[in-house]
């Protein structure tokens, strides 16, 4: 099983971004994203309709980074500690060396590559540092553009499990892509 002790928060840096630990500062714009529908749309889970679930996201994001049990970035840009997405790895199977990635980045800013740049640095880490053996994403299966990055970034499709998860009153599909260390 994985031993995983982060102590401080690990900033990551690329040739255009910065990730950086959560704060509660970061609660309006976190809100603004997850309040907003074209941001929502495949991530089968409900929007925001107040600040304070945001603002328990963050309180969660924080707890699961002290237990030891999740981390969670907001990315930024390098000139601009201003949030412009998240991206982190939520659950983690340390018996199985294997966790799950999750992101999302301001739609003003989709089509860049900052999600693919976002990806490969976190990717890096939970191998290299974390010493993760795979790494998995589950998307929706419409969501074609979170797959095409995920295949950019050295992702395969691995599995379709039809009807596997229930959402606003619909059983919907999911699509896992994977990445093994090596």
């Amino acid at each position: 099983m994985l031993d995983i002790n982060f102590g401080s928060f690990p900033e990551l840096l690329t040739d255009r971004l910065r990730l950086r630990e959560v704060s509660l500062d970061d609660a309006p714009v976190l809100f603004r994203l997850r309040s907003d529908e074209q941001v929502m749309r495949y991530l089968g889970r409900p929007m925001h309709k107040d600040i304070s679930e945001s603002v328990a996201m963050i309180e969660r994001m924080q707890k699961q980074y002290a237990d030891n049990d999740g981390i969670t970035w907001i990315i930024t840009l390098k000139d601009d500690s201003t949030m412009i997405g998240t991206a982190g790895f939520w659950r983690m199977d340390k018996e199985n060396h294997r966790t799950e990635i999750g992101y999302l980045l301001t739609p003003e800013l989709w089509g860049k590559g900052l999600v693919s740049e976002t990806i490969n640095v976190i990717v890096n880490y939970a191998f290299e540092v974390l010493h993760f053996h795979s790494i998995e994403a589950n998307t929706d299966p419409e969501n074609t553009a979170s797959g095409r990055v995920l295949e950019k970034c050295g992702f395969v499709a691995e599995a379709y499990f039809r009807e596997n998860f229930y959402f606003d009153g619909q059983f919907l599909d999911s699509k896992i892509y994977s990445r093994v260390n090596g």
